[in-house]
C-alpha cells in the first residue's frame, strides 16, 4: 500500500465538487479510519483547461481526462441490499426507513456520455465500509454545525441564508447557527483573474475556516458568492470539503443563469439557486461526515459534473446513505422526513416537499405495518402453544 500524503486534492474543474482528505493528522471529534491511497477518489474532468507543467499528487488521477473511458455497471438489487447492511436489530421505523425495496428510491441511472460516472471509477462506500472507516460523529462537547457567509451575499437569487440554515437544520438534526459575514480579504485567500472574473483559491478559504472552527462547532462550512477554483490547473469548482478536518466550502456563484449572460430563462430561476444551493450543501456536509460517492441509487451523494447532472439528481439521502447519517448523529426518520417537508414547504420547493410528507407517511405505515404483523406471529405462537397437549 503507498504511504498516505499529509494532503490529497481531489479537484471538479467543470461543475460539482472537490473534497481534500487529510492524512495523518487524526480529527478531533472522532479517530480517523484508515485513509484512501491517493488516487482512489480522484475527480478530474475530461475536456477541463489544464496548466502545462501543472503539478498532480504522485500516484493520483488528478488531472484533466483521468477516468476517461470508464464503464459503470449499474448495481443489481442484491448488490444494494448489501450496501445498505443488515436491518436486524433495528426498529420498525429504523427497518422502513433504510429498507432497500422502495418505489421512493430509484437505481442510479446508467451515466450518459460526459456525465461523473461515465468519467470516473468509483467502488461506492456500503453502509459497513462507512462505519468500519471511523468517520467524525458530534459528541457533547462539538455538536453544532455553523454556517460561515464569506463576503457578502450578492448577486441575483443570492438564497436567503435563514432558509439555508431551517434546511440544514432538518437536514442533519443538529444545532445550526449562521455566523457574522467574514470580508473576503480577511480570510488571506489567494485568487487569480479570469477575464472579467474573479476567482478565488478554495484550499485557502478550508485553510481559514480550520483556523476560525469553534470549540463547540462539528462542522463549519462556508458559503460565498466568489467563484471558486481549486488549483491553477482547473477552470472552476462548487464547493470543496474536508473528511476529517470538518470544513467546507462551496459557491453559488453559478447557479443563476445570468451568471452565463442568459436570460431568466427557468420559470423561477431563484428556487433553483435555492434548490442548487441546498442540494451542494447537502453534498459538502456529506463529505465532512465522511461519507463518499454514492453509485447505488439516485441521491443527494451522487457525483456531478455539470449543473444538469446536479439538477438530475434528488435533494434526498438514499437508504443506504440515509442510514450513514444516522450511525453519525441518530435520529427519527419521520420527524426528519416531516422537518424537511416543512423546509421545503416554507422554501417554495412543492416537489421536494410533496416527496418528503409522502415518505414520512409511508414510512410510518410501513413501521405500523410491521408492528401488526409482529403482534400476530406473537399471538399464533402463543396460541400454538396453549393448543399444544401437554404431557402427564
Amino acid at each position: 500500500m503507498r504511504s498516505a500524503l499529509p494532503l490529497v486534492c481531489v479537484a471538479l474543474a467543470c461543475g460539482g465538487e472537490a473534497r481534500i482528505e487529510p492524512g495523518s493528522e487524526p480529527g478531533p471529534v472522532a479517530e480517523p479510519g484508515p485513509v484512501a491511497e491517493p488516487g482512489s477518489v480522484s475527480e478530474s474532468v475530461a475536456g477541463s483547461e489544464s496548466v502545462a507543467g501543472s503539478e498532480s499528487v504522485p500516484g493520483s488521477e488528478s488531472g484533466p481526462s483521468a477516468g476517461t473511458g470508464n464503464r459503470f455497471r449499474v448495481p443489481d438489487v442484491r448488490t444494494r441490499v448489501r450496501a445498505a447492511g443488515t436491518l436486524a436489530g433495528l426498529s420498525d421505523s429504523l427497518r422502513a426507513a433504510f429498507a432497500p425495496a422502495t418505489p421512493d428510491f430509484s437505481a442510479i441511472l446508467p451515466p450518459a456520455p460526459g456525465d461523473w460516472l461515465a468519467e470516473h471509477v468509483e467502488l461506492g462506500q456500503t453502509y459497513d465500509q462507512y462505519v468500519a472507516s471511523r468517520p467524525n460523529r458530534p459528541d457533547w462537547r462539538r455538536r453544532t454545525l455553523y454556517i460561515a457567509p464569506l463576503g457578502e451575499p450578492a448577486g441575483p437569487g443570492a438564497p436567503d441564508l435563514e432558509l439555508v440554515a431551517a434546511f440544514a437544520r432538518a437536514h442533519v438534526g443538529l444545532p445550526v447557527r449562521v455566523l457574522d459575514p467574514t470580508p473576503i480579504e480577511a480570510t488571506g485567500a489567494r485568487g487569480r483573474q479570469r477575464g472579467s472574473l474573479r476567482q478565488l483559491l478554495a484550499p485557502d478559504l478550508l485553510a481559514h475556516l480550520e483556523r476560525s472552527l469553534p470549540a463547540d462547532a462539528f462542522a463549519l462550512i462556508g458559503l460565498t458568492a466568489a467563484d471558486l477554483y481549486p488549483d491553477p490547473g482547473w477552470n472552476f469548482v462548487f464547493g470543496m470539503a474536508s473528511f476529517r478536518q470538518r470544513v467546507g466550502v462551496y459557491s453559488v456563484a453559478r447557479y443563476h443563469p445570468s451568471f452565463h449572460g442568459e436570460a431568466d430563462h427557468d420559470p423561477a430561476p431563484d428556487t433553483w439557486v435555492l434548490r442548487r444551493s441546498l442540494k451542494v450543501m447537502a453534498h459538502e456536509i456529506g463529505h465532512m461526515f465522511g461519507m463518499e460517492h454514492c453509485t447505488y441509487y439516485e441521491c443527494v451523494m451522487n457525483g456531478s459534473n455539470n449543473l444538469v447532472e446536479t439538477d438530475r439528481h434528488p435533494i434526498h439521502l438514499c437508504p443506504v446513505c440515509l442510514r450513514k447519517l444516522h450511525y453519525a448523529i441518530g435520529f427519527d426518520p419521520v420527524e426528519r422526513y416531516r422537518r424537511l417537508a416543512r423546509v421545503f414547504r416554507r422554501a417554495g420547493l412543492g416537489p421536494e416537499a410533496s416527496w418528503a410528507a409522502a415518505r414520512a407517511e409511508r414510512v410510518e405505515a410501513a413501521a405500523r405495518a410491521e408492528r401488526v404483523e409482529a403482534a400476530a406471529r406473537a399471538e399464533r405462537v402463543e396460541a400454538a402453544a396453549r393448543s399444544t397437549p401437554r404431557s402427564p
